[in-house]
C-alpha cells in the first residue's frame, strides 16, 4: 500500500527524520569563566577587588558566609528529551582575598576536580499562603477602625 503512493512514502521520509532528530542531544552553555590571558593580567599580592572587578567583571557569585572568595563559573550541559541534563564541562575560577581585599589566590577547577561548589537556585516565593488579591481585601473588613479613619 505505500509502494503505490509516492506522497506517502515522503510523509513516512519526514516522520522518520523528525524522530531522529527529536533523539538527537541539544547543548546549552550557562555561565562565564574570563579567559586565560585575562587572569594572567591579575597578580596575586597586588591586585585588589577595584581591580579585579576592573580587569576581569563582577562575579556571578561570590562567598556563602564572607566575601573572601568570588566564584566564575561556566557550564555546558548535554539534553536529551525525556532524561535529566548532565553536565559535561565545568569551569571554575576562584580567587581569594585577604582581610585587606588584596588578591591571595587564584584556582582554577573543572569537572573533574569533583562538586567542589554546589549552589541552590531555591526561590523563596512571595506569598507563602497563597493568598489572593480578594482574599487580602475581605480578610481587612473588621480590622479597619472606621472611627480612626475618619478622625485621622
Amino acid at each position: 500500500m505505500i509502494g503505490q503512493r509516492p506522497g506517502a512514502r515522503l510523509i513516512l521520509a519526514g516522520v522518520l527524520a523528525f524522530a531522529v532528530a527529536a533523539c538527537s542531544a541539544t547543548f546549552t552553555n550557562h555561565g562565564y569563566v574570563p579567559p586565560a590571558e585575562d587572569l594572567e593580567m591579575i597578580v596575586p599580592g597586588v591586585d585588589t577587588r577595584a581591580s579585579v572587578e576592573e580587569t576581569i567583571g563582577q562575579p556571578a557569585t561570590a562567598g556563602v558566609m564572607t566575601d573572601d572568595t568570588w566564584f566564575y563559573i561556566a557550564s555546558r550541559q548535554r539534553h536529551y528529551t525525556y532524561r535529566a541534563p548532565a553536565v559535561i564541562e565545568r569551569d571554575i575560577v576562584a580567587i581569594s582575598f585577604d582581610d585587606n581585599g588584596t588578591v591571595q589566590n587564584i584556582r582554577e577547577l573543572g569537572l573533574q576536580d569533583g562538586d567542589v561548589v554546589r549552589f541552590s537556585r531555591r526561590v523563596t516565593e512571595s506569598n507563602i499562603q497563597e493568598v489572593t488579591f480578594l482574599r487580602q481585601l475581605v480578610g481587612n473588613i473588621g480590622r479597619v477602625n472606621i472611627g480612626e479613619a475618619l478622625n485621622n
